[in-house]
């Protein structure tokens, strides 16, 4: 691509003028971040309330699942086109138009199996494969881009240390009394409904039980924390945009006779049509307005829109089975710590990750039917 044409705001098709002629991104500097009060006790902490959600579930399962999003409705294997695209937008893995091949599993975010009818937040774990470049320690011999979001534009605690707390009050439910989660979950769920009827929305009634029962592939999925974007701070936004995906927003899935409904959605969407999504990018432009340490603040759209960087194409398939369970449950890890060091994860919750997840896989890697490892 011609360098000159970026500098000169010469956007790809489907770019906004108007959005990127006017975003002046803030350039990342280390004073930027702080580091939180005792923040290597609350990593270590989080750690240890991990690896004992795991404990717990290995003993009432005989498997060694996720601390954290153990159930998954969708593995799927596809391909990211990263677009052509002006400056500032041109960074990191998104520097040259290219096409890479991708792994997605969609989850919720409990640590044990649950009933959807528990219905919690859903996750979109993404795995890019073939990407080359300095990489973040600790994933040094890989050569993936791991990207983490969840459906909704802001976390639940605003600091590593009030998430920890989130964490620990999670782990002293895993594994226990299922009726009750899920007699709360309706009770949270209209709640919600009223909440949401009035033009408001709550993460922490979402988080505990009270999402809307609604299909997992109409969603739009959200990093809520930052990262590095080349010289400057990023969040990330995936977005639903073929038609038959951007029918399926708010759509009710009937739960009723089965636990795993939203996975039985995700296959029949799959067993005859494809889908795509846009990965989007909004880059800070004030400190002010778009914190990176705290991640319950979402950034204004108004100042900085998400404008879409990459294209992520999934053909029909078999979305879901014991096969792919191995090989994507069992076998794969995803972490923000997986990748560039021009997307190194920040803020305080991210900094956390870092050791949690790597610990968390580890501890996974052997109880279950495949080790973890990169493809």
């Amino acid at each position: 691509m011609n360098t000159t044409n970026r500098e000169a705001g010469k956007q790809a098709p489907g770019f906004e003028p108007v959005a990127v002629a006017s975003i002046k991104p803030v350039p990342y500097e280390d004073a930027h971040e702080v580091l939180e009060e005792h923040e290597r006790e609350t990593e270590r902490e989080l750690v240890m309330t991990l690896l004992d959600i795991s404990d717990t579930t290995f003993k009432g399962s005989g498997r060694g699942l996720r601390s954290v999003h153990a159930k998954s409705h969708g593995l799927l294997h596809g391909e990211l086109r990263v677009l052509d695209l002006p400056l500032p937008y041109a960074q990191g893995l998104f520097a040259v138009p290219k096409t890479y091949s991708a792994l997605i599993r969609l989850s919720t975010t409990p640590g044990d199996l649950l009933d959807d009818k528990v219905s919690t937040p859903r996750g979109f774990a993404l795995k890019v494969v073939g990407v080359d470049g300095e990489r973040l320690p600790g994933s040094q011999d890989a050569q993936t881009q791991d990207f983490l979001l969840v459906d909704g534009p802001a976390f639940l605690a605003p600091t590593a240390h009030q998430f920890l707390g989130s964490l620990k009050l999670l782990a002293s439910t895993t594994d226990k009394l299922p009726k009750l989660k899920r007699a709360v979950s309706a009770v949270l769920r209209g709640t919600e409904k009223i909440i949401e009827a009035a033009g408001g929305e709550s993460g922490a009634l979402k988080g505990l039980g009270g999402h809307p029962e609604t299909h997992i592939l109409g969603a739009t999925f959200f990093s809520q924390v930052p990262f590095l974007y080349g010289l400057n701070i990023a969040k990330w936004q995936i977005a639903p945009v073929s038609p038959g995906l951007l029918a399926l927003k708010d759509v009710p899935v009937d739960l009723s006779g089965t636990a795993d409904g939203l996975r039985a959605a995700v296959v029949e969407h799959f067993a005859t049509q494809g889908a795509e999504w846009e990965l989007r990018v909004q880059l800070c432009t004030s400190l002010e307005s778009m914190p990176i340490e705290d991640a319950t603040v979402p950034w204004p759209e108004s100042e900085s829109p998400f404008v879409p960087v990459a294209r992520i194409t999934v053909p029909p398939q078999a979305a879901w089975n014991e096969t792919r369970s191995v090989e994507m449950d069992d076998g794969l890890s995803f972490s923000p710590w997986h990748g560039l060091a021009a997307h190194r994860p920040l803020g305080s919750i991210n900094r956390v990750r870092q050791q949690a997840y790597a610990s968390s896989a580890l501890a996974r890697s052997s109880r279950g039917r495949c080790p973890v490892h990169e493809p």
